[in-house]
């Protein structure tokens, strides 16, 4: 009998072994350079930043406006705002290390403080004098610490649903734990994750269309994201925020979806509440919108932007909604 049961449990390991195999296979990174002909033509550049390939675009003239991604993103996600911005506008966008088409980082550091300093060699190599800054999630954390660190760089700072004060990271001074088992993403990643992992993240999951998805899924495939990826989230720890927030001085636009429940709305109160040095600080809500606010009410948002960039820039205290 026993001999039956291990020859049994080790016939539905190797039939696991090899469904894992066959999916394995199926959902198999797609090489850098065949990711890179089908989605990094013009106006695609890369420059090379502390040893990482950096993928951006630089579109459009006039004032510059700098956007920074979410996390699972890439820079293609604010294509909507650049076709709302590029007439009157110059917008950079970058690939951050783990997404898109820069890929992986060749030393495996995914550290904030490492993004960060990315993100600064970035606006040096462009020789960015001074311009406004824009990020959503992940984003939107080194968009904030970047302007908390070099005010006399930043014009205005827009922060979409940042990742700042999540509750599952927040006041961390070590990462949080990522199963081992999630490792499994890294080789078998189904259409239908990307899917599930969207929906979760809009306030009205019917909004979500296939392109988008495939989007994701495409800049997921690159070889070497998925596992960069969770590399990401085993090292990323925010701890100290609510300081570093309370030391941005330049004027700040906050967008947060009403249903967000990665970043619950309660939190744009807080944030708000702790731009203490900030000149101007104003607060838009989107109602029945999600963390994804741009994927979600692309039209809007860019929206938002665009008349909160044209408008003349206040140089009061704070704005009479605090």
């Amino acid at each position: 009998m026993l001999k039956k049961i291990v020859w049994s449990m080790v016939a539905l390991l190797l039939s696991g072994a090899l469904a894992l195999g066959v999916a394995a296979s199926f959902y198999r990174d797609v090489p850098a350079a065949e990711v890179e002909a089908r989605w990094g033509g013009p106006p695609s550049k890369f420059v090379v930043i502390d040893g990482v390939r950096l993928h951006y675009r630089d579109e459009g003239q006039g004032p510059v406006v700098v956007l920074l991604h979410a996390n699972y993103a890439s820079l293609f996600m604010w294509d909507p705002w650049v076709r709302a911005l590029e007439d009157r506008y110059r917008v950079i966008r970058i690939d951050l290390p783990a997404h898109g088409l820069t890929g992986p980082d060749p030393r495996g550091d995914y550290t904030l403080e490492h993004m960060q300093r990315i993100f600064e060699g970035f606006v040096a190599e462009r020789g960015l004098a001074r311009f406004t800054v824009a990020g959503t999630s992940l984003g939107g954390t080194i968009a904030m610490r970047y302007a908390a660190m070099h005010p006399e760089r930043i014009e205005r700072l827009v922060l979409l649903s940042p990742g700042s004060l999540e509750p599952r990271v927040r006041g961390r001074t070590t990462p949080a734990a990522v199963p081992r088992v999630a490792d499994l993403l890294g080789y078998v990643t189904p259409v239908a994750f990307t899917r599930f992992l969207l929906a979760n993240d809009f306030g009205d999951p019917s909004r979500l269309d296939e392109a988008t998805v495939a989007e994701w899924h495409a800049m997921w495939m690159r070889a070497g994201n998925r596992l960069a990826m969770l590399q990401l989230l085993r090292q990323y720890v925010s701890g100290g925020v609510e300081d570093k927030i309370r030391a941005v001085s330049v004027p700040v636009l906050l967008i947060w979806g009403e249903k967000n429940r990665r970043v619950p709305l309660a939190l744009a109160y807080e944030f708000r509440d702790l731009l203490v040095r900030s000149p101007d600080v104003r607060l838009e809500v989107l109602p029945g919108v999600g963390h994804m606010a741009v994927q979600e009410a692309p039209t809007q948002t860019a929206r938002v932007m665009r008349e909160y960039l044209d408008a003349p820039l206040l140089k009061t205290s704070a704005d009479v909604s605090r």
